[in-house]
C-alpha cells in the first residue's frame, strides 16, 4: 500500500510542481483565475493576424498557465537555510518529506503565461528579449537583492519563505508588471487577476496526494515555528528564465528552461568586480563572471538546437519531402534532356 502511495506522489510530482506565483492554493487544484488582457493589435505588433486574435479568444477561456518566467535563487546561503528548514520538519513528520521543494529548483515566479506551441515558445524568448531593456531602464544601473525573512503559507496548503520589506519590493514589483505588459503586447495569455505576491515556496501539499488519505490536511505551523523569524540571507537578482512547467526537469533540478536574459551588461559586471566596490550586500560578490559567460553559452547553444530541432521538423514534413522529390526528379528530367550542354541548372534545385 506504501509502495503504490509512493509510486503515485513520483509520479505526480511533475504535474504538481507548478511554480504560481499569483496564483493560490485553489488555482493548485486546477482553477485558475483568467487574465484580464487586451487581445487586439498593439502597434508594435502589426504582424499579429486576425486569425491569431481569434484562436487566443478561444484560449482565452481554457487558460492554463503551463510556462512561467523564474528568479532562480542559487545563494548557497538561501538555499542551505531552505534545506535546514526542510528538514527539520520532516524530523517532525517524516511523511512530509514528499511534500517538499525539490532541491535545486528554488526560485521565485515573476509571472506565468500559457505557451501552446513552439510558434508561441518563440513569441515567449522574443518578448523576453524585449523585457531586458525594461528592467534595466527600472533598476538605473543599480543591482537588485531580494532578503528573505520568515515563513508564512497559502491557506496553509503552501508553505514559502517571505520576502522581506524594503525598498527592493518597488522595483521587483515595476519588473513583475513590465513583464506582465510585455508578453500580453504579444498576444500572449499571461498572469491573472490577482495582486502579484512573491514568495519562496519550500513545500506543498499538492504535491503528496495521499496525505490527506492519513490525516494531513494542512501544514501545522508548529513545524516551522522556529523559523517564523528567521533571516535566510539575500539573492541578488542576476537572471530572469523562461521555463516550463511540464518538461523534463534539468539534471541539477532546476526547470527546462528556454531562454534567459542576464540583468545588468557584462561590461558593467566586470567593472563591479573589484573588492572595494560597496554595491554588494556585506561585501560580497556576485555570481562569478565565468558562470556569466558560460550561461551566456549554454542559453546559446540551446537557441541553437531549438532550431536545428525546427529545421529537422520542416524537413521530415510530407509537404516538405513531396517537394524535394519533385525538384529532383524535374533537375533529374531536364539533365537528361541537356546531356551533352555546358549548361548549369543549379538553379533548378533551388
Amino acid at each position: 500500500m506504501e509502495m503504490s502511495e509512493e509510486l503515485e506522489a513520483n509520479t505526480m510530482d511533475s504535474l504538481v510542481d507548478m511554480p504560481f506565483a499569483t496564483i493560490d492554493v485553489k488555482d493548485d487544484c486546477g482553477i485558475i483565475d483568467v487574465p484580464q488582457i487586451n487581445l487586439e493589435r498593439s502597434e508594435g505588433n502589426e504582424w499579429l493576424s486576425k486569425d491569431q486574435i481569434k484562436k487566443r479568444k478561444k484560449k482565452h477561456k481554457d487558460y492554463q498557465p503551463n510556462y512561467f518566467l523564474s528568479i532562480p535563487i542559487t545563494n548557497k546561503e538561501v538555499t542551505r537555510g531552505i534545506k535546514i528548514l526542510q528538514n527539520a520538519i520532516i524530523q517532525q513528520d517524516k511523511r512530509l518529506s514528499k511534500a517538499m521543494t525539490n532541491d535545486g529548483s528554488f526560485h521565485v515566479t515573476l509571472l506565468v503565461m500559457q505557451l501552446l506551441n513552439d510558434d508561441e515558445i518563440n513569441i515567449g524568448i522574443d518578448a523576453l528579449l524585449e523585457l531586458k531593456p525594461c528592467i534595466e531602464e527600472i533598476l538605473q544601473g543599480k543591482y537588485l537583492t531580494l532578503p528573505f525573512q520568515g515563513i508564512d503559507t497559502f491557506e496553509n496548503q503552501v508553505g514559502f519563505v517571505k520576502l522581506a520589506e524594503g525598498d527592493h519590493i518597488n522595483p521587483l514589483l515595476e519588473i513583475a508588471e513590465a513583464a506582465k505588459r510585455t508578453f500580453q503586447e504579444k498576444g500572449i495569455l499571461a498572469g491573472d487577476s490577482r495582486s502579484f505576491k512573491p514568495h519562496l515556496t519550500f513545500m506543498k501539499l499538492s504535491k503528496a496526494p495521499w496525505l490527506r488519505k492519513k490525516g494531513v490536511q494542512k501544514i501545522d505551523p508548529k513545524l516551522y515555528e522556529k523559523f517564523i523569524s528567521h533571516r535566510f540571507g539575500e539573492e541578488m537578482v542576476h537572471r530572469i528564465d523562461l521555463c516550463s512547467m511540464t518538461k523534463k526537469k534539468q539534471s541539477n533540478g532546476y526547470y527546462h528552461c528556454e531562454s534567459s536574459i542576464v540583468i545588468g551588461e557584462s561590461s558593467t559586471v566586470l567593472k563591479s568586480y573589484s573588492k572595494e566596490t560597496p554595491s554588494w550586500p556585506s561585501g560580497k560578490r556576485p555570481i562569478g563572471i565565468r558562470d556569466l559567460i558560460n550561461e551566456a553559452l549554454h542559453q546559446e547553444r540551446m537557441g541553437l538546437k531549438a532550431k536545428v530541432k525546427q529545421i529537422k521538423e520542416l524537413l521530415f514534413k510530407p509537404e516538405t519531402q513531396a517537394k524535394i522529390r519533385r525538384e529532383l526528379f524535374e533537375g533529374r528530367s531536364i539533365n537528361h534532356s541537356n546531356q551533352g550542354n555546358d549548361v548549369d541548372f543549379s538553379d533548378t534545385l533551388t
